[in-house]
This record gives structure tokens, C-alpha cells and sequence, in this order.
């Protein structure tokens, strides 16, 4: 089985910095980890492969700090690692960045099933592994709490939802994004530290996966941020005392007074 992991690198910190002139995250000299959502991810992809057999590769888009990104995914049971950077590539949105990995997915080749975590810490909109699907034109399940099985080309899997889980089945190869509830992510051990060390670390341009100028970075978004701003301090509120009747006829009063 050929599993495809899609991770990405984000700054490990509540203190996020914007460009005020390009409205992107400032990343220079702020410490980087592996997502929160895609170590969950890894350890799915390392567990299929115990189960099945097969390869892991895990790939990424980033700056080449995101190397280090990918050399601890493969202390922790992944095969390869494929880094795809370029200056062309600063500025995507998710749908240049979805765009890109399935542009890099394709020059790997055949895949069984790609995983990638729910979602991005610093952007948490969901979109990239669906955006992915897209491309690529395969089935996708978003929110997957549990993999039951997988035979005869088809991946029957739990979808989590506010409500409880549907179960799915789904033809392959497709694309899943996972939630923390599907495991534990194990701990590196000294062989995946020393293979890690040892990994040749593969780097991939734009020109290297056929890129459309087009469809990539910032002038090949389709959306852009407009404006960044922090919110001005809301004013204390007001406490409202007395018997219910009082405090219901006042509160009638007062969103009369924001309403109309």
C-alpha cells in the first residue's frame, strides 16, 4: 500500500506576527513545529503500513526550515520525505497550496490513500486536503475518527460529526483528513531518530512538479487578505440586578435600544 502524508510546519506560538504590507504570517525567528493535527496523520499512515505493508512518504510545502518538519515525521515510522519549496510559492492561499501538493502527489505517482490532519493550527480553515481531493479528482472523507477496513480497492472508515459518526465506504485511492480521536502518536524511538538523521531529504521547485505559474502563490490566489487588524477592547458589561420581572423588562429595554 502506498500511503502519501501531507503536513505542514507552523510557528509554535500564541504570539502570531503579520506583514503589515503583504497580510501574511510573519515566520523568521519564530520556533516551528509539525502541525498538531497532522502528527495525527503520520501515526494513522505508520499504522496502515504495519497493518498492510507498503511505503509512507510524507511531503510538505514550505521554506526550507520545513526540512526539519519532515526529517521528524521520519523518526516517527515514515519512509521518504519530499520538501517542495520555492519563493514562487509565498503568498498561497489554500487553493494555490492544494494546487501545489497535488501538483507534487502526481510526480509521485500511484497512491493508495493520502491522509492529512483536519485542519491547519495557523489557519484552521479546513480547506487544503479537500482542495487536494479536487484536484487530484478523487473521493475525499474529512473529520475520519477511525479506519474499520480497508479491501478489495475500497476503505470503509467513521466520520465524525456534532451528533455521533457516519460510516462511509469509499472507493481507493481517495483522500482522508483525520481528527485526534483516531489514535495516540507514538513517541520517536533511536532507529527512526538515527534514520532521520541519516535522510536524504528530497526538494522539489515549482518547474520540478509543473507548476502553472498561474496557480501559485500570492498572484495565483483567489482570495487575498485584505486588512488585518486586532479588535478594539470591548466595554464592560452591565450587570442587571432585581427580581426576574425588573431584570426582563430592563434587558427588553436595552437590545430595543441596540436592535432598532
Amino acid at each position: 500500500m502506498n500511503i502519501i502524508v501531507c503536513i505542514k510546519q507552523v510557528p509554535n506560538t500564541t504570539d502570531v506576527r503579520i506583514d503589515p504590507v503583504t497580510n501574511t504570517l510573519i515566520r523568521e525567528g519564530v520556533e516551528s513545529v509539525i502541525n498538531p493535527f497532522d502528527t495525527y496523520a503520520i501515526e494513522e499512515a505508520v499504522r496502515l503500513k504495519e497493518r498492510f505493508g507498503g511505503k509512507v512518504t510524507v511531503i510538505t510545502m514550505g521554506p526550507p526550515q520545513a526540512e526539519s518538519a519532515l526529517k521528524e515525521a521520519i523518526s516517527l515510522g515514515c519512509d521518504e520525505a519530499i520538501l517542495v519549496s520555492d519563493r514562487k510559492f509565498a503568498g498561497s492561499d489554500t487553493w494555490a497550496t492544494s494546487y501545489t501538493l497535488s501538483r507534487a502527489i502526481k510526480k509521485i505517482g500511484a497512491s493508495d490513500i493520502i491522509i492529512c490532519g483536519k485542519q491547519a493550527s495557523d489557519g484552521d480553515t479546513a480547506q487544503v486536503g479537500p482542495g487536494i481531493s479536487a484536484h487530484l479528482d478523487i473521493p475525499q472523507v474529512t473529520y475520519v475518527k477511525r479506519i474499520e477496513e480497508i479491501a478489495n480497492n475500497t476503505a470503509r472508515v467513521e466520520r465524525m460529526t456534532e451528533e455521533g459518526y457516519d460510516v462511509i465506504e469509499t472507493p481507493i485511492p481517495c483522500l482522508i483528513t483525520v481528527v485526534k480521536e483516531i489514535n495516540t502518536p507514538r513517541l520517536p524511538s533511536l532507529k527512526g531518530m538515527m534514520k532521520a538523521k541519516a535522510a536524504q531529504i528530497l526538494k522539489w521547485s515549482a518547474q520540478d512538479i509543473g507548476c502553472d505559474a498561474k496557480n501559485i502563490g500570492l498572484d495565483g490566489s483567489p482570495t487575498r487578505v485584505v486588512k488585518i487588524f486586532t479588535p478594539p477592547p470591548r466595554k464592560g458589561g452591565e450587570m442587571l440586578k432585581g427580581d426576574a420581572a425588573d431584570v426582563a423588562k430592563r434587558l427588553t429595554e436595552l437590545l430595543k435600544d441596540v436592535v432598532i
